[in-house]
């Protein structure tokens, strides 16, 4: 890791990054794509100095309050966070001027938060986004080493829903040859249910491959599926956009399913909800107790 001297911590969408680079050695990153311009080894994790306190300058100075997002890059809960804690005390700052938060994390370390959280949803708004590829443990351990596996993100549903904190499921990425059948999107869509899941968001049924990315990937095919990225090449070449064969189908069930659970699929309403700011302090009143 090394420290990188920034003026800012939140882009003009209220975007959030502390951290630059790898998160876990994931089979799949879009974030290793040429096109975000990391100038730095990717395994060598930018750490923003001073983001705190950053976020506590950029907070005083907005007029209205407003979502931070926070994990689209890299996710805020990589292991160095359990010993730096700066995710811990942006949301401390978050939390003391009541804005709210979207958080995306696929690690069990955002658990340790859940009181700060708590006080977050109880003001305004917190919403956590758990991404899931599988509902296979083996096979998460495989996709996602270092990160939570399948079961273990259920429970982090379940433990923020006992919190009434609102989650969203991602379903990414969904892999061809390898975790695209309809048996796993059911039990991706079972573990939603499970963990009374706000909504099920599907990007993209399928996997984006960038330049950066694609090379990274076929590289870990080969060690982690042999033979599987000759299959890749003949199918899809150079392609950015893959798409499983069965993705119609896919789409069709994953909504099918949503509707059947209650909860919403649509990306655009799905998209407004973690937007939108609301504060749930508005209205309340004074108790006075005159002893009577």
């Amino acid at each position: 890791m090394h420290y990188k001297e920034v003026k800012a911590i939140l882009s003009p969408q209220n975007g959030m990054n502390i951290y630059r680079g790898l998160d876990f050695p994931s089979l799949y990153s879009d974030a290793r794509s040429k096109c975000y311009r990391i100038k730095h080894d990717f395994e060598d994790v930018e750490v923003k100095e001073h983001a705190d306190d950053l976020l506590e300058h950029a907070l005083k100075r907005k007029r209205t309050r407003s979502m931070i997002q926070t994990g689209q890059m890299t996710d805020p809960y990589l292991p160095l966070e359990e010993e730096l804690q700066l995710m811990r005390r942006c949301l401390n700052q978050i939390d003391r001027f009541e804005f709210g938060v979207v958080i995306k994390s696929k690690s069990k370390l955002i658990l340790r938060d859940l009181e700060i959280l708590d006080r977050i949803n109880k003001k305004t708004k917190c919403v956590v986004v758990i991404p899931f590829a599988t509902c296979d443990d083996k096979l998460s351990e495989v996709i996602d080493p270092g990160a939570a596996n399948a079961s273990e993100r259920l429970n982090i549903l379940q433990e923020l829903a006992h919190c009434h904190i609102p989650t969203i499921v991602s379903l990414e990425p969904i892999m061809p040859f390898i975790n695209d059948s309809e048996e796993n999107l059911t039990g991706i869509m079972e573990y939603a249910d499970q963990g009374k899941a706000y909504g099920v968001l599907c990007e993209m049924m399928g996997i984006l491959l960038r330049e950066g990315s694609r090379e990274y990937f076929y590289d870990r095919l080969d060690e982690t599926f042999p033979g599987l990225s000759d299959r890749y090449v003949e199918t899809y070449g150079d392609e950015t956009e893959v798409l499983p064969e069965n993705c119609e189908t896919l789409i069709r069930r994953y909504r099918e399913l949503s509707d059947k659970c209650g909860m919403i699929w649509d990306k655009e309403e799905l998209k407004r909800y973690m937007r939108e700011y609301k504060n749930k302090t508005v209205g309340e009143q004074l108790s006075f107790d005159f002893g009577i």
